[in-house]
């Protein structure tokens, strides 16, 4: 499924949509011909946010749509609200011939293009006529669908269980990314780990029947060097300290901060940003067998810093921490790792904002101000430094899950600096990467979180 915005060239038959607020129905009605405002009156139409109508003619067949647009305030506690239409409205192509603010046109539009996601991969093939959208003014159509096309992406792997989905076939995937955008990759795995120095991706793959392995990949040649790292445990069981069957239900989705750099990476590339961009994957399953990583555990990392195993399900970091090492030996502009790290991010700030880390003013500023108009909702934790001693155990130089149990995503974000230094500036995010419930545009299962941001950010962060 390919989102895409309805041929300009239809814009004159297209259907008008209009969008109306709150308390502005009336004033709207009566610029309308009779039956169409006693057919909305009829309807009990208010302009309350999700209310959705389509107006017939003569002939009973819809001559427009009409949505409801509540107010600004009631829109500022959502997003998308246009893609709550796309399945309400019948098949055809519309055009917003009302309502719509300027400053909130690319983000509706976008939402329009991602309500047309399904995933029907492991179903029986249905026919399904959509409605289509021509473009608001103004609004960058080739952008959009690219932005589009990455959260497509983004979705799909996440979404695509374990049995489909384990390294193999995340290797495939950015495999065929490199094929479509000319970017080179080149992997290492399974006992080639160990003898080119990444014992810890090695020690939490081994178990698995798919050999671990980290995925390296390159484009550009020219421009600031851009790192993006990203958690690729394909399934996590929590390894010898096996996670109860309620916490495993969703645990496909642990290779999500591998599926949102790749993600923005394709942004990237697609739009041809004058960068060198380099994706680095540590793509693994906590398994378990004879061959896990055992608890107590004291494991030598590619730092040659040494970690105390204290929880095989805290291996995020572990395979995390030998990516980050190799990225930051480069010294790039700017790094960032993405991973589905910790449940602590979770209850800190709930399902539908992207903690970030870093100690660079400048790029938390910049995140800050583009995740609004990204529609990407991000929020800044702290590298809070008296915690630093909560991550050194006394008979390692690391401990990969400290006692307590509080501050989790911090401790978890410390951890990681320690591998990221030698990067002039570095920012982590701890993402959920998950969509608990359907909401507008975004139905339940695999989701982007902080792509966009990230992508919006650029420009200032490396002076394009």
């Amino acid at each position: 499924m390919t989102p895409r915005f309805a041929d300009p060239a239809t814009a004159a038959d297209a259907l008008p949509l209009h969008l109306v607020e709150e308390g502005d129905v009336d004033e709207w009605c009566a610029r309308q011909p009779e039956p169409v405002a006693r057919w909305v009156d009829a309807h009990g139409f208010t302009g309350a946010l999700g209310q959705c109508l389509a107006v017939p003619g003569p002939d009973g067949a819809p001559i427009m749509g009409v949505v409801g647009f509540g107010t600004p305030g009631k829109r500022a506690r959502g997003r998308f609200h246009l893609a709550g239409a796309h399945a309400a409205l019948p098949a055809a192509t519309y055009r917003v011939a009302s309502g719509l603010p300027g400053d909130e046109a690319v983000q509706e539009a976008l939402g329009w293009l991602l309500a047309d996601y399904r995933f029907d991969s492991y179903r029986a093939a249905t026919e399904r006529d959509a409605p289509m959208l021509v473009a608001p003014d103004g609004v960058d159509t080739a952008r959009l669908e690219v932005l589009a096309d990455a959260e497509v992406m983004i979705r799909d792997l996440i979404n695509t269980p374990a049995n489909d989905m384990g390294p193999d076939a995340l290797e495939a995937a950015v495999l065929g990314l490199s094929h479509t955008h000319g970017a080179r990759v080149a992997v290492i795995r399974g006992d080639e780990l160990i003898e080119q120095n990444y014992p810890l991706i090695h020690a939490v793959g081994r178990a698995s029947m798919q050999a671990p392995r980290l995925i390296d990949m390159h484009w550009g040649e020219a421009g600031p060097q851009l790192t993006l790292v990203g958690k690729g445990v394909c399934f996590d069981t929590g390894g010898l300290n096996l996670k109860p069957g309620t916490s495993m239900g969703t645990m496909k989705k642990d290779m999500g901060g591998a599926a949102n750099v790749l993600g923005l990476a394709h942004m990237i590339m697609a739009l041809g940003l004058p960068v060198r961009l380099r994706v680095l994957i540590p793509a693994v399953e906590n398994s378990v067998s004879a061959g896990s990583f055992r608890p107590g555990d004291i494991l030598t990392s590619r730092k040659g810093l040494t970690v105390e195993v204290n929880n095989t399900d805290a291996e995020g970091r572990l395979v995390l921490a030998d990516a980050l090492c190799r990225g930051a030996e480069d010294a790039p502009d700017l790094m960032v790792s993405m991973a589905t790290l910790t449940g602590a991010a979770r209850v800190a700030v709930g399902p539908d904002l992207a903690p970030f880390f870093t100690d660079d003013e400048a790029l938390a500023e910049s995140l800050s101000k583009a995740a609004p108009a990204a529609a990407d909702p991000v929020w800044r934790l702290p590298f809070w430094a008296p915690y630093e001693a909560d991550i050194e155990p006394g008979i390692a130089d690391l401990d990969n899950a400290p006692s307590g149990g509080m501050g989790g995503a911090i401790t978890a974000a410390l951890f990681l600096r320690r591998f990221a230094e030698g990067a002039p500036r570095y920012a982590h995010f701890d993402i959920y990467g998950w969509q608990p419930k359907d909401a507008p545009a975004r139905p339940k299962g695999g989701l982007g979180q902080g792509p966009r941001a990230l992508l919006d950010a650029l420009p200032a962060l490396l002076k394009l």
